[in-house]
């Protein structure tokens, strides 16, 4: 079993995965944040890094799918390639901090990646809005992010409405956290939890 959460920064993918992976006992794959070399510059200088923190991620993810799809325990990743190429490389190039050469390029690397993996078992994805995105980052501290920019926030929640609205490549939980605190909520988590069950084990599991 492989279950992919997605969500803007801030929605709390991360926190997710790690209950759900102690809940079910599953394998967990985090996004690989802290050991992308080019995270921090990429927030002071985004037209010079842009591509090169891409490319990375895009790197790290076709490595994580392959470690999932050849292990026989079931896993919960953090973030999906598909998010790397049609939310946050897609946003970089539409707002012209990605060239159309480098755009070009990096599309030619996903599209050749992705012919070689199998979409999640189940998509979740973490539907929040930009005051819930802004109080998580300034909730967690990162000093990396105190430079993300809400307009940056919002062309990224822009194109994830539409990329959910079009994802055609499994089943797909959608779940509004606006209004959520399953981290410290046992109720909140459990209704999550409901929510998967339905989906992976069936309605009378």
């Amino acid at each position: 079993m492989h279950i992919a959460i997605s969500g803007n920064i801030g929605s709390g993918k991360t926190s997710l995965a790690s209950k759900l992976s102690a809940h079910y006992g599953w394998q967990i794959e985090f996004e690989s944040v802290e050991e992308n070399p080019y995270l921090a510059d990429f927030y002071t200088d985004m037209p010079k890094w842009a591509f090169h923190l891409q490319v990375f991620f895009l790197h790290s993810r076709f490595n994580q799918l392959k470690r999932i799809q050849g292990n026989a325990i079931s896993t919960i990743q953090d973030r999906t390639i598909y998010e790397d190429a049609h939310i946050f490389a897609a946003n970089l190039f539409e707002s012209g901090l990605i060239s159309k050469r480098d755009y070009e390029n990096y599309n030619g690397l996903y599209h050749s990646m992705v012919n070689y993996i199998k979409a999640p078992d189940l998509l979740i994805f973490l539907k929040a809005d930009i005051p819930k995105l802004v109080d998580q980052i300034e909730k967690r501290g990162r000093i990396y992010e105190r430079n993300i920019q809400i307009a940056y926030l919002k062309n990224l929640n822009n194109l994830y409405e539409k990329w959910i609205a079009e994802y055609n490549l499994g089943k797909l939980l959608i779940i509004d956290v606006n209004n959520m605190n399953f981290v410290n909520n046992a109720e909140d988590f459990s209704t999550i939890v409901g929510k998967i069950d339905r989906e992976i084990f069936g309605l009378f599991n």
